[in-house]
């Protein structure tokens, strides 16, 4: 065996991702929110950028006739960006471009609203504290999730005064508010409606489970009432909140999405717009390419101003070519759905990635970076892209049915049946078989868990 160096010639194949592809994937997968904070960030960095005739552009084209008046010697003036960051001139908005949409309201939170009427209960002022920590140490739900003795042990006052506080609090609105359980919850409820029936109380206090499994006959027998008036009380008791907090804004949950595609029928035929909202039109600044022009080409400031022009005009084509993309798959989405968006749910049909992206003529990958996280709004409504690729089964005539469909069937059967014989889930399996879908009870009490229905026997009523 001989060992030493040696120099070999070797033709290797391999992909070599440029930062350049590696940014266009990375916009295409973006959303409405990410898409748009992506080209904030990069008009702050990149000077060559213009987002068009947009209230930003405006002020940008006005700073920059400012100081084309002053005068301002550029080749001094670019020795800033030598480094690789960008630094935004301080731009001071006119009193006129002032407007509505920069004011944004803020919802009232649980704790907030809590505290405004501890200020005017009956309470000594060593009390009010006790009252605020008791408040802030509720959850989003409205339940206090912290004991009575450790509250105590840190005020260093005894238990009883702690209950009476709480007990005070717990007249506040909303209705249940501050309990331990669910049970004291509707108990409050019921407390602060005025209604003193010992059989709502007793069957609260004591058959809650029962009412939640719907064992209305034992509750019937263990009380000596009828079992229609069992239905009537857990009628009343289902009206009750037994979550008092939910109704008050966390400041976390999402309020809305901004779809990005729009697809309207308009004289019989479905049109389809990628919201131009979704990706601002981006231009050069006529400014920097007439400097860019007289500029002495081996000048520093000719080649800062060469890059940020390269990356400007990369930023642009990615941007279009994702607005191109997700048009093309919406395309063939609505093609293969258009029995969906005609006739509804019932007649979506099963889709996968694969069959779109070879419609398209694109890998599996972009299509699904193309929907992930994006919404479309359409006369049926406003759905995440991801709805419309769905598993199916197929029927005795070969056809594909999705689930979806096969989901609103199952709910069309619920919604109709007798609610005093309501139909199990083999019932409905063979319901389905009948209509040619074969699926087992199994699947169906898979769908109508996923669809967030009781089962038969928690549906009947007495």
């Amino acid at each position: 065996m001989r060992l030493g160096f040696n120099l070999n010639i070797e033709q290797v194949q391999k992909l070599v991702m440029t930062p350049e592809l590696k940014q266009a994937i990375q916009i295409l997968q973006y959303n409405y929110q990410e898409l748009n904070q992506f080209i904030d960030e990069q008009v702050l960095v990149n000077p060559l950028l213009d987002l068009g005739a947009s209230r930003e552009g405006e002020i940008r084209k006005k700073q920059e006739e400012r100081t084309e008046k002053q005068e301002v010697d550029w080749k001094e003036y670019f020795k800033e960006y030598d480094d690789i960051s960008y630094k935004q001139p301080n731009y001071h908005k006119d009193k006129e471009e002032t407007s509505f949409e920069q004011f944004v309201s803020a919802d009232t939170t649980l704790t907030e609203h809590l505290l405004f009427q501890l200020q005017f209960a009956i309470l000594k002022e060593k009390y009010i504290e006790i009252g605020k920590h008791i408040i802030e140490s509720l959850d989003v739900n409205g339940y206090l999730n912290v004991n009575i003795p450790e509250i105590a042990s840190y005020f260093h006052v005894n238990e009883e005064t702690i209950e009476n506080v709480l007990s005070v609090i717990q007249t506040f609105d909303p209705p249940g508010i501050a309990a331990r359980s669910l049970k004291e919850c509707l108990l409050i409820q019921v407390k602060q409606k005025g209604l003193e029936d010992e059989k709502i109380i007793k069957v609260i206090s004591e058959h809650l489970d029962d009412v939640a499994q719907n064992r209305l006959m034992n509750v019937s027998k263990a009380l000596n009432i009828s079992t229609k008036k069992v239905q009537e009380i857990t009628d009343f008791i289902k009206k009750l909140e037994p979550k008092p907090g939910r109704a008050f804004s966390s400041g976390e949950e999402i309020k809305y999405i901004t779809p990005d595609v729009t697809v309207e029928k308009i004289d019989g035929e479905y049109v389809i717009m990628v919201n131009d909202s979704t990706a601002p039109r981006l231009s050069i600044s006529s400014y920097y390419r007439k400097m860019l022009i007289h500029e002495n080409k081996d000048s520093n400031t000719s080649k800062f101003l060469t890059g940020k022009l390269n990356s400007a005009m990369w930023l642009i084509k990615s941007i279009e070519q994702r607005r191109q993309t997700i048009y093309n798959v919406v395309k063939a989405i609505l093609d293969y759905q258009v029995d969906f968006f005609e006739k509804g749910r019932k007649y979506l049909k099963p889709l996968t990635l694969k069959q779109i992206a070879d419609e398209v003529g694109i890998h599996e990958s972009t299509v699904s970076r193309a929907v992930n996280g994006k919404y479309m709004q359409s006369p049926r409504g406003v759905f995440e892209m991801k709805f419309f690729f769905t598993s199916g089964v197929s029927n005795r005539m070969g056809e594909g049915i999705a689930s979806e469909s096969i989901k609103s069937m199952i709910r069309e059967m619920i919604d109709h049946e007798n609610v005093r014989k309501p139909l199990s889930d083999q019932v409905i399996s063979d319901k389905l078989k009948e209509k040619g879908i074969e699926i087992s009870r199994r699947t169906v009490a898979k769908y109508r868990d996923e669809m967030k229905i009781l089962s038969s026997s928690k549906r009947k009523r007495f």
